[in-house]
């Protein structure tokens, strides 16, 4: 009885969605989409959702949501099967021979990646939005129908337990709603905030509802006053048709605005809100003088983004009065057509659709944002770290800036110049080395505000600096300094470690021209490597011992019978240019002329020792990773030496000793100064030192200063 009373449910659900089609679909399309409702019924038969309905209840109702905004029947079709592929026995090759690749591919893009293993939940949830992003950058579709899907399993929340209201909350309001607001959806954003603060915070959202419910009754003869006064003074100046209307702010941005500006409920209460659409744009700055001249502007709150509309494509003009009995008064003005836009953002494509057939600039912004995303993906290694990059995007406090031809770009708030850079092109961020902000020289780091205009200077053969990660802020620009260092640490230490190799072969008289290709292929496949240029990745990042590489290369012999006859190889010669993939220790700071050894530790490469470094003695007791260095020949660079200075407690000594230091060619890095006694100070100074030639004449010449008592290397 209950299974057809379940299925006498879905008909009639079904039955209502289809009646809702037919008002602007056509009868073959609305017939495709019936057969989709029959295979989906039949492959979730038996399936219930946690709240105990029928689980096709759920594609139905998802579908009705892209309906209400004329989604086209391929998204209807794909919304009803969306779940058909993670939580049944069909895949995406049965979807396709019934309903065409299309469909599947929109499906697919919407499924999770449910067959893949993932190491912890942050994981899956990163791979499956990364899937989900990449899917939407082919089809626009794909998020839209995801964004329905979620919006109706919010609105169905109570069915589950507490604790994963809360992570699903969590996660909609981190992720769905910043994605929704950068496609200009409003609507969704909206509901979306407030059914996910009232699962977030349930106790904070039921006191701020009734202090607004209680707050209301107040404001309506304020509200009402406003808008007979402008109704009355726009009629006058014959700025019509217009339409006013009050506004109220939703209780999530009461929320964030009260943490955000520490403020208290009354005090943003206090801030009234109205909104007046006109036929155009014209209108709307004639509006806009009108309202001017009636009540008096606040200094600073005009935004004018109808000229520069914001990053997903919102146009309005924004302006703060002070209103009856000075109560400051927020005024939004814009046309009927901007505020669809407002309110639907991307989705408006299909609900407003031009007779033309024109591309939105809401959609076209979408494109521009996606192609980013794209690129983002590129340059990432993991799901975390894409997401990361996404996430920086999602929260943007815009900038407007200009280019010195007079284009505008929009950045997110606190962008710096770097960002402007990588915002422009790829290779002009890779290559920038200064900027000019409105022709004045800035550093890069100099964070932009709206109206400036920014001129990057480059230069052939610059690359970006690791230092920039500190303080940019778009994720495009992130992606692509952390791709470009990954890069250059594994060709630094690709080289390195094909010259361990080399060097490990010839202690067995051996170079990589004797060794049989058999000999590297049965290699690679071992250690499930894909080429040569990765097995010398992994010695030069000490991810793999040289010496018993070279014993398995020449000899075709097991890692155990490697190990069992370790060989010694030569010393390698340090020349100071291997870049990331060789450090020195900062326990000892080796400089040029100390007797040295190296240590393999595994991510980082070559770990070089001075010999007489206590570290070294615990380093010995795991002798596959030692290597024996030496200097070469000519070594380039300058290297960081700790110097401790007794000194007797005078004025001025501290400028005395950075003058001798400057005078001996010592760059100085740092100083700490620890007083002994009333007398006597000790000041330790780290210095850049070219090698031990350099440190004895630094030496000398310390010691012939009358105020100095002692100086030592640190150890």
């Amino acid at each position: 009885m209950s299974v057809l009373y379940g299925a006498g449910v879905r008909m009639y659900q079904f039955a209502d969605l289809r009646e809702q089609l037919s008002n602007y679909l056509t009868q073959e399309q609305v017939a495709e989409i019936s057969r989709a409702y029959f295979f989906a019924a039949d492959a979730h038969q038996g399936q219930h959702r946690s709240s105990g309905e029928p689980y096709i209840s759920h594609p139905i109702e998802v579908a009705r949501i892209l309906a209400n905004m004329h989604m086209d029947h391929q998204s209807i079709m794909a919304a009803i099967l969306h779940d058909v592929i993670e939580d049944t026995h069909l895949d995406k090759n049965a979807i396709a021979e019934q309903f065409g690749d299309e469909i599947a591919e929109l499906v697919d893009g919407v499924s999770k990646l449910a067959l893949i293993k993932f190491e912890s939940r942050a994981e899956a949830q990163a791979g499956n939005l990364r899937k989900m992003m990449l899917a939407m950058a082919k089809d626009i579709r794909v998020i839209i129908i995801k964004l329905a899907d979620r919006l109706h399993n919010m609105r169905t929340l109570e069915a589950l337990s507490p604790e994963k209201c809360r992570r699903i909350a969590r996660e909609t309001l981190e992720i769905y709603a910043p994605i929704a607001n950068r496609l200009g959806m409003n609507n969704f954003r909206v509901e979306f905030e407030d059914i996910g603060f009232s699962y977030l915070y349930p106790v904070r959202y039921r006191v701020l509802k009734e202090a607004v419910r209680k707050a209301r009754g107040n404001r309506r003869e304020i509200i009402h006053a406003l808008e007979s006064n402008l109704k009355t003074r726009l009629e006058q100046e014959t700025v019509y048709p217009f339409v006013i209307m009050g506004r109220e702010k939703h209780l999530y941005s009461l929320y964030k605005k009260m943490q955000k500006k520490d403020l208290s409920l009354s005090e943003i209460m206090d801030v009234y809100a109205i909104r007046v659409l006109v036929d155009k744009v014209d209108t709307c700055y004639r509006a806009l003088g009108v309202i001017h001249n009636l009540y008096k502007p606040v200094h600073g709150r005009f935004k004018d983004y109808i000229a520069i509309p914001k990053a997903n494509g919102y146009q309005s003009l924004h302006t703060t009065v002070l209103g009856p009995f000075g109560i400051p008064v927020e005024v939004q003005i814009r046309t009927e057509e901007m505020d669809r836009m407002a309110e639907n953002g991307i989705a408006a494509h299909w609900l407003y659709k031009s007779s033309n057939g024109s591309i939105s600039d809401a959609e076209t912004r979408a494109r521009e944002w996606l192609k980013g995303i794209l690129e983002i993906q590129k340059n990432t290694g993991n799901s975390l770290e894409f997401i990361e990059h996404v996430k920086i995007d999602l929260y943007p406090d815009e900038v407007y800036v200009f280019t010195p031809n007079g284009d505008i770009l929009s950045l997110p708030g606190g962008a710096t110049a770097v960002d402007f850079a990588y915002a422009v092109h790829t290779d002009v961020g890779n290559a920038c080395i200064a900027a000019k902000i409105d022709r004045r020289l800035v550093p890069l780091s100099t964070r932009l505000t709206s109206g400036q205009t920014v001129e990057i200077i480059i230069a052939e053969g610059a690359h970006p600096n690791p230092g920039w990660l500190s303080f940019v802020v778009t994720g495009k620009a992130r992606s692509n300094i952390r791709h470009w260092l990954k890069t250059q640490q594994q060709s630094e230490a690709r080289n390195l470690g094909r010259r361990l190799i080399e060097r490990a072969l010839a202690t067995l008289s051996k170079n990589l021209k004797d060794i049989p290709e058999r000999h590297v292929s049965k290699l690679l496949i071992e250690l499930k490597l894909e080429s040569f240029d990765r097995l010398c990745e992994e010695v030069g990042l000490g991810n793999q011992i040289a010496p018993l590489i070279a014993r398995r290369l020449a000899t075709e012999s097991t890692a155990e019978e490697a190990s069992s006859s370790l060989l010694l190889s030569y010393p390698l010669a340090i020349r100071g240019t291997e870049g990331m993939v060789l450090s020195f220790a900062k326990c000892c700071r080796p400089i040029p002329g100390d007797p040295i050894v190296g240590f393999l530790s595994a991510g980082r490469g070559i770990v070089v020792h001075r010999e007489i470094c206590k570290n070294v003695t615990e380093m010995q007791q795991t002798p596959e990773k030692y290597i024996f260095v030496q200097w070469a020949d000519t070594v380039e660079g300058e290297f960081p030496v700790e110097l401790r200075i007794d000194v007797l407690n005078r004025r001025g000594v501290l400028a005395t000793l950075a003058n001798v230091l400057s005078e001996c060619d010592a760059n100085i890095e740092n100083v700490h100064i620890d007083e002994r006694d009333s007398r006597h100070n000790t000041l330790v100074f780290l210095v850049q030192i070219k090698n031990r030639a350099h440190l004895a004449k630094v030496f000398r010449r310390l010691r012939s200063i009358d105020i100095i008592t002692r100086v030592v290397r640190v150890k």
